[in-house]
């Protein structure tokens, strides 16, 4: 404030630096905001990729995984009560 009242040249060039401090704090914290955003996007989409891809990585282990062996049956008759 006491830069913007006194009138000297070294006054003036303080409060101009004052001033473009200012401006990029604005700049800085904007650029922060959006950068956060898009973090924000990234990891949301990430975790959406993810959730696919664990799907996609449970339905191969399934596949993978060996079927059940189930005894095959014999073809043809089976002789019951021959007792000759």
């Amino acid at each position: 404030m006491l830069s913007s009242v006194l009138k000297s040249k070294r006054a003036i060039e303080i409060n101009i630096l004052i001033m473009r401090a200012f401006v990029r704090l604005r700049e800085l914290l904007y650029s922060n905001k959006e950068l956060a955003l898009r973090v924000e996007m990234l990891d949301r989409e990430m975790r959406i990729q993810g959730d696919k891809l664990n799907r996609v990585v449970d339905i191969m282990t399934q596949l993978l995984e060996s079927p059940e062996v189930v005894p095959k049956r014999k073809i043809g008759f089976d002789i019951v009560g021959n007792d000759d």
